[in-house]
């Protein structure tokens, strides 16, 4: 039975993508399936790997139009597949308003496909509308990437705001699995800043690898490759590979 792991901040440009595709990568790589899921109609993590986004995708898989193992792609990363975006999931958005139990549908949707993968990373849009209230009912725990600002701090408040109200009202065994910064700058004071007052908060809840900013991590999507097909010795890939290791540890 897969761990299901939603990536959510309303907040863009926080390295959500990045942080999924090039964790599921270096998780694949060290021997567990994982399935990526593009819950984000931009399609980012989709051409992160190269995805076919002309194919049946997630839409297809919400809709129950196609057998689920149907719309699974694999990559160029041994053990890392993904179920890519189609441009149909745009639509979704207002289709999905007037459904009954419509904060489900992606919970049930990937159910026949639990058995088959360790991890299932979901990657959703940077709002807290329904397709991201979708990822965090059908996630076990939620990753929380954070770009070193002020603005995040608030942002942050209003994101555990939400996941509160998915675990009273939709998902009992919804959790915090980690918070963990991205395009970290240590010569900003208040990057570091940041850091301490998030670290003082959540403690044990706060990965210790911390993302810095890396020039090779953005030009990697352009290549429909992750990091560690790109440029494995960089610094950011370095450590992508070190917070996988942490997120494999916790379990």
């Amino acid at each position: 039975m897969a761990i299901t792991i939603v990536f959510a901040n309303q907040k863009g440009g926080v390295g959500k993508t990045t942080s999924a595709v090039n964790l599921g990568a270096y998780i694949a790589e060290a021997g567990k399936r994982v399935l990526l899921v593009d819950f984000d109609p931009q399609g980012n993590l989709s051409s992160s790997v190269g995805a076919d986004k002309t194919r049946p995708g997630v839409y297809e898989l919400l809709t129950g139009s196609i057998e689920p193992r149907a719309v699974v792609q694999t990559t160029d990363v041994t053990n890392l597949s993904i179920v890519p975006t189609t441009s149909d999931l745009t639509g979704a958005n207002v289709e999905l308003v007037d459904q009954q139990r419509r904060e489900y549908f992606l919970r049930k949707a990937l159910a026949p496909l639990s058995e088959d993968y360790d991890y299932i990373f979901i990657d959703c849009p940077p709002s807290l509308g329904i397709l991201t209230l979708n990822g965090l009912v059908a996630a076990d725990r939620v990753f929380i990437p954070m770009q070193c600002e002020y603005f995040a701090l608030e942002g942050l408040t209003q994101l555990m705001e939400s996941i509160r109200l998915v675990q009273k009202r939709f998902n009992t065994r919804l959790v915090i699995g980690g918070i963990f910064f991205t395009m970290y700058d240590s010569r900003i004071r208040i990057a570091q800043q940041v850091v301490r007052e998030v670290i003082g908060y959540f403690g044990s809840k706060v990965f210790q690898t911390i993302i810095p900013r890396n020039v090779r991590l953005s030009e990697a999507p352009s290549h429909g490759v992750p990091i560690n097909k790109y440029d494995p010795n960089c610094v950011g890939a370095r450590n992508y590979q070190k917070l996988a290791e942490e997120v494999i540890a916790r379990g």
